[in-house]
């Protein structure tokens, strides 16, 4: 079933507008000075939601590529579709910026001998595990839209089948696997926010009693009126 999908999706679901979008949405070089904008205005102009959403996302994807990719790679060393089998690939045209290669047409090939060496292990995807990390953040800060962001990593997802850098069963463990490092780095997150900074950022805290649920918002709870008890005590 996975090699019948993968071959589906490599081999028969192809168009020249889909070799060009799966290549471009898969090329993290393309989109690194967009990233970087975003980071900084997130930082500079979003006040502690954006700061915190920052330093979420940093963490969580450190977390995911440092112990859960790097370490199911090297304890399942899954080999990729190019890597034992002939299958077809699609290669962007090399440009300066990175951007322009959106408007050349790709280069079709099909792999060879020299595709089995190159790359690493398949499971898991690091490009799937990234972007769920950040749909998964994303949804929590922004309750409204942030999970729009998940159809941006399914197409992300579906572009490492098409461009035969993963099996189809690659992606989808993968995917749950990622929702819940992250579903678990932000609970940890959230406990540590609670118990480490009203004692070392009581003015942040006393104006943000959360990191992430409810984030820039001051506390409900209400001020202390020593005047009440005063009354109380002379009446």
């Amino acid at each position: 079933m996975d090699q019948t999908l993968f071959h589906l999706i490599n081999e028969q679901w192809t168009s020249p507008a889909l070799d060009l979008f799966m290549a471009g949405i898969s090329n993290i070089e393309i989109w690194k000075p967009f990233i970087v904008v975003l980071v900084l205005y997130a930082i500079f102009f979003r006040g502690f939601k954006g700061r915190a959403l920052v330093f979420c996302c940093l963490v969580a994807l450190l977390i995911s590529s440092a112990l859960m990719v790097r370490t199911l790679k090297a304890a399942v060393d899954r080999r990729r579709p190019k890597q034992v089998e002939r299958v077809r690939l699609v290669e962007l045209q090399k440009a300066r910026p990175e951007f322009l290669t959106l408007f050349e047409r790709p280069t079709i090939r099909y792999s060879n001998e020299e595709d089995r060496k190159a790359s690493g292990p398949s499971f898991p995807s690091g490009h799937v595990a990234n972007n769920i990390t950040i749909a998964v953040i994303l949804t929590f800060f922004f309750r409204r839209w942030g999970w729009l962001y998940f159809f941006v990593a399914g197409a992300i997802g579906y572009s490492r089948i098409y461009l035969a850098a993963h099996w189809p069963s690659d992606v989808l463990a993968t995917i749950f696997l990622a929702a819940g490092e992250t579903l678990l780095v932000l609970g940890l997150l959230e406990w540590l926010w609670r118990k480490v900074a009203p004692r070392w950022l009581p003015d942040v805290f006393a104006r943000h009693r959360s990191l992430i649920g409810n984030v820039g918002q001051a506390s409900s709870l209400p001020p202390t009126d020593s005047r009440a008890g005063s009354s109380r005590h002379f009446s």
